[in-house]
């Protein structure tokens, strides 16, 4: 069954607006437009919307949501699982707080007496928990596995390592404005970024590879440091990554 973004937005309580962000963000884009363009949802649209509401109720930013559910790392079962077992964490956080607020009231008829330390029982002004973890398990795994070997390298080892990726960005800034990231040519400049992955880096399967060419554009700190070599660079790589990892997985 499909729904229209009214249906839509009746059903799940939200606004019209707030689809069409979603769609502009590339978070949640209808599985058809008609000819005369009505965005259609299918039902795996609307289990993905409420993957993305489940995550926002936990504090997470749009952006890293997306970052998230585009990981090639990500399961949708193991993500509902994850989800109950972090709201079944801010429930318990919530109870404390109300339990304080009970006792606060009573402190302030004078019925009872409170610490100070009671008084603050249940605040946690720390970093979003649940996103770090999520993030862990999800977002950031290909980044720290490749940290870890750069840890590893002598300086001499990282400045060939870093030369030798300087080289291939370089090759692909010049490809960018010249053809498509589906070309021969592109095509063959960023197999050269595949295998210097997976050379230097541990094993990068074709989706992961694809997921990493994903969060070029969805982390701005990765769209920061590649656009670096010319604008737009960070785009034309998540295109000719994705369309290398298609070809290869027909094959």
């Amino acid at each position: 069954m499909n729904y229209k973004v009214k249906e839509v937005a009746d059903l799940v309580g939200i606004s019209i607006r707030t689809l069409h962000h979603y769609d502009e963000l590339g978070l949640l884009s209808p599985a058809k437009i008609t000819e005369a363009g009505y965005r259609l949802y299918s039902e795996e649209d609307l289990e993905q919307l409420q993957q993305i509401l489940f995550f926002k109720e936990l504090g997470f930013s749009l952006k890293n949501i997306k970052e998230i559910i585009n990981s090639p790392n990500f399961d949708r079962e193991e993500a509902l699982l994850q989800q109950r077992k972090f709201l079944q964490e801010k429930k318990r956080r919530l109870e404390n707080m109300i339990e304080t607020l009970d006792k606060t009231i009573k402190y302030t008829r004078g019925e009872i007496n409170m610490s100070d330390r009671e008084k603050f029982e249940g605040f946690d002004f720390s970093k979003n928990p649940y996103e770090q973890e999520a993030r862990e398990k999800w977002g950031d795994q290909a980044v720290d596995q490749a940290n870890k070997k750069l840890e590893k390298l002598t300086a001499e080892g990282k400045k060939e390592l870093g030369n030798e990726a300087d080289e291939i960005y370089r090759n692909l800034a010049a490809l960018k404005d010249k053809v498509s990231p589906a070309s021969p040519e592109a095509q063959a400049a960023i197999k050269k970024w595949f295998d210097y992955l997976n050379s230097n880096f541990g094993d990068y399967s074709l989706q992961a590879f694809k997921g990493l060419g994903q969060m070029y554009v969805a982390d701005e700190r990765f769209t920061r440091n590649i656009d670096q070599y010319g604008d737009g660079l960070a785009k034309f790589m998540c295109k000719a990554m994705e369309f290398f990892t298609d070809s290869n997985t027909r094959t």
